[in-house]
């Protein structure tokens, strides 16, 4: 690990001028990932800003309906908080989908939007990889990629977003929102992480010298039909090489909302408005569910080891659509 000097910040302002003063700086507050970097040497930041002081950790209700977390409030805090578990249980099963309790009672919301990718070659300092040194390669392209992406990929990159939670924020179509020195703004959940392109080295649109304050949820929670499918090599503590997020609204056996994300196949969590509009006005069954699979799917790409995701993702597709209609 290398040296690095250290402040602690009372407000966000305080935050968002550390982090504009200081080249490389980075915001540290449960430290789940963050700590892990430094310790592998994947991360050197030369500063370290501590946030946990600053009053970012409400969950508290908005005004047009909807509910704002606080970046600050922990994963356990938020999937056990009475009205996340009441009006958005999709949000609270996906969090507790993830991690570990230890984990999660460290974790915080902001922190989960931006960990990194657990590619094993970005771990490993010994080898290229053109998130941690851009123009170096990407030797997981032809290497050792059974956890890789199969949707939103380039010859750069086929790293996957690891986390659960930002995979039900996708369907919920949640808000983000930032503060920096220019003020404030927010980034809608599906503009927040990015696909690789030509720049894998940039998971996110947020600027380094932007701070996290809070995720804004809507009024729509999917409460009554809603599920999270996991597919992993362990029942807990493992990440995903499959995810799926459902939400739907339906009225005498139809659908008439339907929302989708993904995780474990892509850079970020992966949405199809085209694939939920197949849905709108049918049927909930079989042959409704296979169709909206087949299109969300119909761009993926396999490599040597992980082409079998293409057929489990439109599995549990097909899986957590039936479990989230017959809620």
């Amino acid at each position: 690990m290398n040296s690095f000097t250290f402040a602690r910040a009372t407000e966000p302002a305080a935050a968002v001028r550390e982090l504009a003063a200081h080249d490389g700086a980075q915001l540290v507050a449960g430290g789940t990932n963050l700590l892990d970097l430094m310790k592998e040497n994947v991360a050197r930041p030369p500063r370290l800003v501590d946030i946990n002081r600053l009053p970012l950790a409400q969950i508290e209700e908005r005004p047009d309906g909807g509910l704002r977390l606080g970046a600050l409030a922990t994963n356990a805090d938020t999937a056990y908080h009475p009205a996340v578990q009441a009006r958005y249980p999709l949000l609270a099963r996906t969090i507790l989908a993830g991690a570990s309790p230890q984990l999660r009672n460290m974790a915080t919301n902001g922190g989960n939007l931006l960990q990194r990718t657990r590619c094993y070659y970005f771990y490993d300092v010994g080898t290229p990889c053109n998130k941690r040194e851009p123009g170096s390669g990407c030797p997981a392209i032809a290497g050792l990629n059974r956890m890789h992406a199969i949707l939103g990929t380039s010859e750069q990159c086929i790293a996957t977003y690891p986390g659960d939670m930002a995979v039900a924020l996708a369907a919920l179509e949640a808000v983000v929102q930032v503060q920096g020195p220019d003020g404030e703004r927010s980034i809608p959940l599906g503009e927040f992480h990015r696909l690789p392109g030509d720049t894998p080295q940039f998971d996110n649109n947020l600027r380094p010298d932007e701070l996290i304050t809070a995720i804004d949820l809507p009024r729509r929670g999917f409460a009554k039909h809603h599920s999270y499918v996991k597919v992993r090599d362990r029942s807990s503590y493992a990440f995903a090489l499959v995810s799926v997020a459902a939400g739907l609204e339906m009225e005498g056996g139809k659908i008439t909302t339907a929302r989708l994300a993904l995780g474990g196949v892509a850079h970020k969590p992966w949405r199809d408005p085209e694939a939920e509009a197949l849905l709108v006005g049918q049927a909930a069954g079989a042959d409704a569910f296979r169709a909206a699979a087949d299109h969300l799917l119909r761009d993926a790409r396999g490599y040597r080891f992980n082409a079998f995701k293409i057929e489990l993702a439109r599995r549990a597709v097909v899986r957590a659509l039936r479990e989230a209609s017959t809620a």
